[in-house]
Parts: structure tokens; C-alpha cells; sequence
């Protein structure tokens, strides 16, 4: 049975060899220097995630294939929320009503707050200030984008993914 130490390089190694295989397709220039240059890149990146704590908390795989999903969902949003940002501040009478809005996530996992704060934040009109245990702080532009947050479907989506 192999011990945890050797299972975590096994994981580090398959992301390096992972992280320059996508370097050497995207490249398109295969000469030695740029090689090394790239596996450099690659190991520093892989090795920087470590020492950071990247990899003390596990994602399950199913997460993984739900992601799309919800990428998709969120791009639409933006979209979204780009156009109404638009016509706001293309309006000669400048509809906005920016409010500070405080939400109660049902997230559990940190990663789950991360994803929640940072996908608010994506969507123009809307900033995450503060993430503090089951609260997020969130500055609004538009009384759209309040009731948006507030339907939670955000945070149902992301609660689908299971991350913790």
C-alpha cells in the first residue's frame, strides 16, 4: 500500500506532466531552450501551489465534470449583466442604486465561498468586499442585480457542484 507522501508527488507529477503537455501544444515552438523554459514555468507554478496550500483540501472528481455546467450558466449571466450595466450607464438619467447587500450562503467548503465571491464579483455591477464564515458583502450597482444575488440560484448552482 502506498503511503500518502508517495500518492501527493504521484498527483504533483501527473499536473506537471499535465500543465507541459498543455504548454508544449499551445507553444507551437519546439525547440529546446523553450522546453526547458516551459517545464521551468510549469514546475515553478506547480511547486509555488504547494507551498501555498493548494492542495491540502481535495475537489472531488464529480466536481470536476460539473463545472462546465455551470461556466456556461455564469458566461450567460455576465452577458447579462454586461448588457444591463450598459443601458445604466448609458442612460441619460442614470438609473443606479448602488446598495451594499449582505448575503447568508448555505456553502460549507471554502472553495465553495471562493467560487460563490468570485463568480459575484465576475458579473459586472457587482463586487464581493468581504467573505466572513456563512456571510458574503457584496456592493451592488442596480436594484436588478440585488434581487438577482438575493434569488440564490448563484449559490444553489454552485451548492450542485458538491465541493466539500
Amino acid at each position: 500500500m502506498p503511503s500518502p507522501y508517495t500518492a501527493k508527488s504521484w498527483q504533483l507529477a501527473s499536473l506537471l506532466i499535465l500543465l507541459f503537455g498543455i504548454w508544449v501544444l499551445w507553444s507551437g515552438i519546439y525547440k529546446p531552450l523553450l522546453f526547458g523554459l516551459g517545464l521551468f514555468s510549469c514546475f515553478l507554478s506547480v511547486w509555488l501551489a504547494k507551498r501555498l496550500g493548494f492542495f491540502h483540501h481535495g475537489i472531488p472528481l464529480r466536481s470536476l465534470f460539473r463545472l462546465p455546467k455551470l461556466w456556461v450558466w455564469l458566461l450567460l449571466q455576465v452577458i447579462k449583466s454586461s448588457i444591463d450595466v450598459a443601458r445604466v450607464v448609458l442612460s441619460p438619467s442614470l438609473p443606479i442604486q448602488p446598495k451594499l447587500v449582505e448575503l447568508t450562503t448555505d456553502e460549507h467548503s471554502e472553495t465553495g465561498k471562493v467560487i460563490l465571491g468570485n463568480s459575484i464579483t465576475l458579473s459586472p455591477g457587482t463586487v464581493t468586499i468581504d467573505v466572513h464564515e456563512d456571510r458574503l458583502l457584496v456592493h451592488c450597482l442596480t436594484k436588478d442585480s440585488e434581487a438577482d444575488l438575493r434569488s440564490g440560484e448563484l449559490d444553489a448552482r454552485i451548492a450542485q457542484l458538491e465541493l466539500g
